[in-house]
């Protein structure tokens, strides 16, 4: 297990510091309460429930699976999805029954990034699980409920847990700079470098001991012959971590969340708001033609008929993304996002196919009206098709009073204008065409 890099003096700091029980836990009291799942694990030599642990890195689940399994009397496997195949998870299941057949021996098994497990991978872990050979404890930074197969997930507790308040932070960083284990001391962190640890590392205790663990070499190097403690300064920390790498799961819950963020921004007509989380999703690597592809829809959800140009712009931000790349692509996109946050709005044309759609599913439909339907082939006026069909060019007007839903629809409306942008005018016109189609 750990227990040997726990006492390495060498090892990195986060992994020095990693908490050596439950009651080290810091954070996540929620789920440390008395008689919770967690508890009951550390606290019994079988049985409980396998657990998933969803959150995001740094938060603890790591340190929480070597917890439990150090307060626990349990045999203790750890599997990664990056190293072990479906050979490996066949084998520790085998190995695990043959543990409780012939020794009476409980295992806990820790797998790590379970998300990286293909399905195959996770059907061989169900056996084991079903029938308790072994407890999980899981660990993703993804929802589970797009990455784990649905059987493994009725078959676990999901525990998810929160990124770190400021103060919690503090006291990792805190306990780190005093503890033997930790810096032993020999340094001090004053509150401005405290302070940038903290906004730096967003509630991910790993990455604050990190970077603490870099910017405590850098106050080394320039020290001299000053005596301890070494005064660990906000530059320091500064030059320790070149920038703060935002918080991005690009196949987890955080990519969905911004872009959702995203598009709410822009509905709502904030471009500073969208081109925030447009920055976010670019500095953390997000593909540029998703971005593109969300703006397209946008335009023609959001947008509309209020301001049609909306469309063939964020189109032409697609093309000019394809064609030039990254990084001068943010600027076509930027572009698209202020104009698509500060246009007019309207969703009358997303609403109106979503209703048409609707009625079609129903069976509402009804047969095409005899005059619209194809007379171009032979016999077909024979069958009566096309017949009483009027040409609107013959018309002046452009337009002749006709039906053109099917009988059973008759009359039934499904784009309905708003009175924003361009739409007004359209609305306006509407009117009138509607009014001149029922022969008014």
């Amino acid at each position: 297990m750990t227990g040997s890099l726990l006492g390495d003096t060498t090892a990195p700091l986060a992994v020095r510091m990693r908490p050596r029980s439950l009651n080290e836990i810091v954070g996540q009291t929620a789920l440390l309460i008395s008689g919770s799942p967690l508890r009951q694990l550390a606290e019994s030599s079988s049985g409980g429930s396998s657990v998933i642990l969803w959150g995001p890195p740094g938060t603890g689940k790591t340190s929480l699976a070597y917890a439990v399994a150090a307060s626990s009397d349990r045999r203790f496997i750890e599997m990664s999805a990056i190293t072990a195949g479906v050979k490996d998870v066949r084998e520790a299941m085998t190995a695990a029954q043959n543990a409780r057949d012939l020794y009476g021996s409980s295992t806990l098994l820790f797998l790590d990034e379970i998300h990286r497990f293909t399905k195959a991978q996770q059907d061989a872990l169900l056996p084991g699980v079903e029938n308790g050979w072994v407890t999980l404890i899981a660990a993703t930074t993804e929802n589970p409920s797009f990455s784990v197969i649905s059987p493994l997930l009725s078959r676990s507790l999901l525990l998810r847990l929160e990124l770190l308040t400021d103060d919690e932070l503090s006291g990792v960083v805190r306990n780190a700079v005093t503890a033997n284990h930790g810096l032993a001391g020999q340094f001090s962190v004053d509150a401005a470098a405290m302070e940038a640890l903290v906004r730096f590392s967003s509630g991910d205790a790993r990455r604050a001991l990190t970077a603490l663990d870099a910017a405590a070499a850098i106050a080394l190097s320039h020290a001299g012959e000053a005596t301890a403690p070494v005064a660990i300064t906000a530059d320091d920390i500064s030059h320790a971590v070149d920038r703060a790498l935002l918080r991005y799961d690009r196949d987890g819950d955080e990519h969905y969340d911004v872009i959702s963020a995203f598009i709410k921004s822009i509905r709502g007509s904030d471009p500073d708001a969208a081109l925030h989380y447009l920055a976010r999703m670019i500095e953390a690597g997000e593909d540029p033609r998703f971005i593109a592809r969300r703006l397209i829809i946008s335009a023609a959800e959001d947008i509309g008929l209020a301001q049609p140009q909306a469309l063939s712009l964020a189109v032409a931000a697609a093309d000019a993304v394809a064609l030039i790349g990254m990084p001068e692509g943010r600027i076509p996109l930027a572009e698209a996002t202020v104009f698509l946050a500060t246009c007019p709005k309207s969703n009358a044309a997303y609403t109106g196919i979503n209703e048409a759609l609707a009625d079609v599913r129903e069976g509402k439909s009804g047969a095409v009206p005899a005059h619209l339907r194809d007379a171009s082939y032979a016999g077909a006026k024979g069958l009566g098709h096309g017949a009483g069909y009027r040409y609107p060019h013959s018309d002046p007007l452009g337009i002749v009073p006709q039906q053109y839903l099917p009988d059973a629809l008759s009359g039934r409306i499904y784009y309905q204008p708003t009175t924003h942008g361009q739409e007004r005018e359209i609305a306006e016109r509407l009117e009138r065409l509607r009014s001149i189609l029922r022969g008014e």
